[in-house]
């Protein structure tokens, strides 16, 4: 049988506070294509067709909790994984405490989306 892994209280709230802000599918979209190289403001944007001011708020939340870096060039922004982000598994975010990965990136080198079950499959 394999050890269970024990996490102390802080642990256990750290981890939980990192789950909690990528529990939405657009923020995790965010890193997906992220995971790919920087990227614009404009390209996220074409890629995901959310509005400006909501791409901007998961933006701003995934910079404030450490997730991306930005970087104005010009006129434009833009958006990189932070250092230490990246876990060594492909297409992996380290958490501090685990790791999240995403399904491998596509045959035509395109992100494949998250695969987020719909309200009737979750239990």
């Amino acid at each position: 049988m394999p050890k269970a892994m024990s996490l102390d209280s802080q642990t256990s709230t750290y981890c939980a506070h990192r789950l909690k802000v990528l529990a939405t599918t657009h923020r995790l979209a965010i890193l997906r294509i992220l995971f790919m190289g920087p990227q614009h403001v404009g390209q996220i944007n074409a890629a995901l067709a959310l509005e400006q001011s909501l791409l901007s708020h998961h933006l701003k939340v995934l910079r404030q909790q450490g997730f991306v870096e930005s970087r104005r060039e010009g006129k434009a922004v833009l958006y990189q994984l932070a250092p230490g982000v990246k876990a060594q598994e492909p297409d992996g975010i380290n958490l501090g405490c685990c790791t999240l990965t995403f399904p491998s990136v596509g045959t035509q080198g395109q992100a494949q989306p998250p695969v987020v079950p719909s309200p009737s499959e979750s239990t």
